[in-house]
């Protein structure tokens, strides 16, 4: 068994938790002193199987990568460090002389010159498998060749993991195309999630830029996993299990759901429409999608109740020298006027805006937005 860590964006740990137990795969939460739950910060931890580990990668659409935790030891001097760092099983993960990259945390420890611990634990591999690891940078790094290991010494206690994902998983290999301020995907899948989007119902996305939101609302629905376009780093592992990893991408195949909602994006931009088209085919859902260049004001709602979920401009990245308020106000009329009974998620850093929009706001989320607080606001009409 494997001790893992999915890794999310500040907020999505709650819809990464509900996808683990989707998958079968146990997260026990951990409890205060009154057992109430306490969600981790930054991610979720649980334990699994090689086969769990595979689909855990395969699946996980809130997730930034998945961690595996090598060792956990005591280390308060260079030495110790060296020698205890020698003992874990790289042989495993590891091919002798393989490039690797590090990212190092240390807090209320003796030990807290980076450079310095890089060193030892690179010399601790090399000690283990008899040939010398070429340390890179983390910054210059090939996230297909070179194996990220994560070290933290916190109160002298050092742990060590590797990153078993390679590229973020939320670089799923469709988007290829972008605008001027992507969602990244992850997030797109925890607005979906948060929002209480059933993947039967229709959806609206009028400031769908380059697709995300609908693309990944189309993957949801059909059961299409995420990851099925990318490579991974633990393929690439000495104790990589083909047999096992085939058989996972076998049942991926099988689970693939038959249901075909009306998925809505728009954009008055003729020129990110044609990117969302592009990466939407590249994602194998064009068919499941239809974009539309036009204006907010020119939304229709069908006959059947849905979910408006959007990424409108908020002035920080793009527009920034823009008044939106008019826009806000515009866009929350149009909802009012057209589309009663249906459900509404906006992402926005900017709650003045919001309260343009004259919507009964029932409750926010907390989230990032390429490293900007923002709030995931939802509301009926």
């Amino acid at each position: 068994m494997f001790k893992l860590f999915a890794v999310t964006l500040p907020g999505l740990e709650p819809y990464a938790r509900q996808e683990l137990v989707q998958l079968g795969i146990q997260a026990p939460e951990k409890m205060d002193l009154v057992g109430e739950p306490i969600e981790e910060s930054g991610g979720v931890a649980f334990d699994a199987s090689f086969t769990e580990l595979f689909r855990a990668n395969l699946y996980l659409r809130t997730a930034n990568r998945v961690l595996a935790r090598l060792g956990e030891f005591h280390a308060s001097a260079f030495s110790e460090l060296r020698k205890k760092a020698a003992r874990l099983t790289w042989e495993s993960y590891l091919q002798g002389g393989q490039d690797v990259s590090m990212r190092i945390t240390c807090h209320k420890s003796r030990l807290h010159h980076t450079e310095g611990i890089a060193e030892r634990v690179t010399g601790a591999i090399g000690d283990r498998l008899g040939a010398e690891s070429h340390l890179v940078k983390y910054e210059e790094a090939n996230e297909f060749s070179s194996q990220l290991i994560i070290v933290r010494i916190i109160n002298d206690i050092c742990t060590i993991s590797l990153d078993t994902s390679g590229a973020l998983l939320h670089r799923r290999g469709y988007r290829l195309e972008t605008g001027k301020a992507p969602l990244r995907e992850t997030l797109a899948a925890g607005m979906l999630m948060a929002a209480g989007w059933e993947a039967t119902a229709p959806l609206v996305d009028p400031f769908c830029g380059s697709g995300t939101i609908p693309i990944e609302a189309a993957l949801m629905a059909l059961g299409i996993p995420p990851g099925m376009r990318r490579d991974y780093a633990f393929l690439k592992w000495p104790c990589f299990d083909r047999h096992k990893w085939e058989g996972v991408l076998a049942h991926s195949q099988k689970v693939k759901k038959a249901t075909h909602p009306l998925i809505h994006g728009s954009d008055r931009d003729e020129g990110v429409i044609q990117m969302a088209n592009n990466n939407a085919e590249r994602a194998g859902v064009q068919q499941n999608i239809q974009f539309t260049m036009q204006t907010f004001s020119a939304m229709e709602p069908g006959n059947e109740k849905g979910w408006v979920i959007t990424n409108p401009p908020y002035g920080v990245r793009v527009d920034s020298n823009r008044d939106l308020r008019d826009l806000y106000a515009g866009l929350g009329n149009v909802l009012r006027k057209r589309f009663e009974g249906w459900r509404v998620g906006i992402l926005s850093n900017n709650a003045s805006l919001i309260g343009q929009m004259k919507l009964k706001i029932d409750r926010s989320i907390p989230l990032f937005n390429g490293g900007i607080p923002v709030r995931f606001y939802l509301a009926q009409i």
